[in-house]
């Protein structure tokens, strides 16, 4: 019986499927999932959700279908936090190993902070 063949994954879908600015669609798309996360997690119907964000049923249809290209990533933060979730962006060196700085979005982990300031925008 013979292996198939198969290629590593980069860790990054849209960069293994050559799509242009595939940091920024891995970011748009976790972010997505997010806010899908919660949607689901508070039973709230599209309606009740594009109250809350501020939009409308049909682009919170689109947003959960995944259908991203029309939303930028101040966009996607800002629902977050109509959402009452905290989003934080951290910047740091990237290390030697690597040949280009990446983005990146992780959930679910509190950094600690001594001066939690209000988002004021």
């Amino acid at each position: 019986m013979s292996i198939p063949e198969h290629t590593k994954s980069s860790g990054n879908v849209f960069a293994d499927l050559g799509l242009p600015q595939p940091d920024e669609l891995l970011v748009k798309a976790t972010l997505v999932a997010q806010i899908a996360s919660v949607v689901n997690h508070r039973h709230l119907t599209q309606t009740d959700a594009a109250q809350l964000l501020g939009t409308t049923q049909p682009k919170v249809s689109e947003l959960l279908a995944g259908k991203i290209d029309g939303f930028s990533i101040e966009r996607l933060i800002r629902y977050l936090n109509a959402l009452d979730r905290d989003v934080e962006i951290v910047v740091t060196p990237k290390p030697r190993s690597r040949h280009y700085a990446t983005f990146e979005v992780t959930g679910g982990r509190k950094a600690s902070r001594t001066n939690h300031e209000p988002c004021m925008g």
